[in-house]
């Protein structure tokens, strides 16, 4: 996104500065950062902003991991930064590299280099790595993050390999329909103009269908390209997107287990934390970007509350932050004081049992799906060839 930047330096005028970052607070701190004293940051509206050129992502888990593998080695933290530097070919990844290790040859330390960019590196992380800092044990941390991030993508690799054989027949499934109302039907429908007989009312109307798509074939191809291009860029707002989820959140069946996944993924990264030594409340101001913005006013309510002296496991289950399961475990961890260790295993706990929830519902969606679809294509089938059954018997 490109932001146009208001800035003055001590020596010179007021100067706007066009710059292109992922945010406001970004873009901010790119011109503070060549010497420039900010006096105000806007978005630039226009067509370039309605096609936005996605930014190459920063591999983080994969980061993580190296620099993991090069600090358990024994290289100082800068030398592990320039190995990565060097090896890198990504411009995009070299860019950020070079970035983090010229804040620390000018002696900041890596939760600092890396709060500079937070379109790249989240709360999360910079709150891991500056805890670490404090107790000498980065690579103990970054090992917790790895753990963290790898079984986030399990749970959610788990989620994508259902869906796919879902999607992929109703993908075939509606090619198939689509050729027979684009392709066999308008022929039907030409054959039939001048049969002199009678229809029955379904089979009238996919004729008149197929006769108004050989007559206007153009425009109502250009039509559903039209639509399914406003569609897809209606998907692309965020405002569409976060509606949509909105209306999923309402299936009571579906909404539940969104909330459930939610909360688990909440206790994994407060479990992180905590077991980096940040104390509970900070820990759970840190998470709430990961929730959505209802459970996220919900989480606020419930850390106003721990700071008023009740406990986490009241807090949170007053505000309807947790599950049976969770709750009790979360007064086990408070009675023992492991209360990360207790959060981790809630968060596996939930993972699992949503991973069984979407096998079972696939394994029950896709012959749903199977017999639908075969369904309209059967009653496609039988409306063009109702006509031919209606004339065979009055022939006999």
């Amino acid at each position: 996104m490109r932001f146009e930047v208001k800035a003055f330096r001590d020596k010179g005028g007021i100067v706007a500065l066009r710059v292109d970052a992922m945010s406001a607070a970004e873009a901010s701190l790119g011109v503070e950062r060549q010497g420039y004293s900010v006096l105000g940051v806007a978005a630039r509206h226009g067509f370039a902003l309605a096609l936005p050129r996605r930014r190459a992502r920063f591999p983080l888990l994969l980061f993580s991991q190296e620099l993991h593998v090069l600090l358990e080695a024994g290289l100082s933290l800068i030398e592990a930064m320039e190995t990565l530097a060097e090896k890198e070919a990504h411009p995009h990844t070299r860019e950020v590299l070079d970035q983090l290790i010229g804040y620390m040859v000018e002696g900041r330390t890596l939760s600092y280099a890396l709060e500079q960019s937070p379109s790249t590196f989240p709360l999360l992380y910079v709150a891991m790595v500056r805890s670490a800092e404090k107790t000498g044990d980065l690579p103990v941390a970054l090992g917790r993050f790895i753990a963290y991030q790898t079984q986030l993508d399990q749970v959610r690799r788990k989620i994508i390999s259902a869906s796919i054989y879902p999607a992929v027949l109703m993908a075939v499934g509606s090619l198939v329909v689509v050729f027979l109302m684009a392709y066999v039907v308008p022929r039907f429908s030409g054959a039939y103009e001048n049969a002199g007989r009678d229809l029955p009312l379904l089979s009238r109307l996919l004729l008149e269908w197929g006769t108004l798509l050989r007559a206007n074939g153009a425009s109502v191809f250009a039509a559903a390209l039209a639509l399914a291009a406003a569609a897809g860029f209606a998907v692309s707002r965020p405002a569409v997107r976060q509606w949509i989820a909105g209306r999923m959140w309402r299936i009571p069946a579906l909404g539940e287990r969104l909330r459930v996944y939610q909360i688990a993924r909440l206790f994994r990264a407060v479990a992180m934390l905590l077991k980096g030594g940040i104390p509970v409340v900070s820990a759970l101001g840190m998470v709430q970007g990961l929730l959505r913005p209802a459970l996220r006013s919900r989480l606020a309510l419930a850390i106003g509350a721990i700071r008023e002296g009740q406990s986490a496991s009241q807090a949170l289950g007053a505000n309807d932050l947790t599950t049976p399961v969770a709750l009790r475990l979360l007064r086990v961890g408070e009675r023992s004081g492991n209360m990360g260790e207790m959060m981790e295993r809630i968060a596996n706990f939930h993972d699992e049992e949503m991973a069984r929830w979407v096998e079972w519902f696939t394994r029950l969606f896709e012959p749903l799906l199977m017999t639908l679809i075969g369904l309209v294509i059967g009653i496609i089938v039988v409306l063009m060839y109702m006509p031919i059954f209606d004339l065979a018997g009055a022939i006999q």
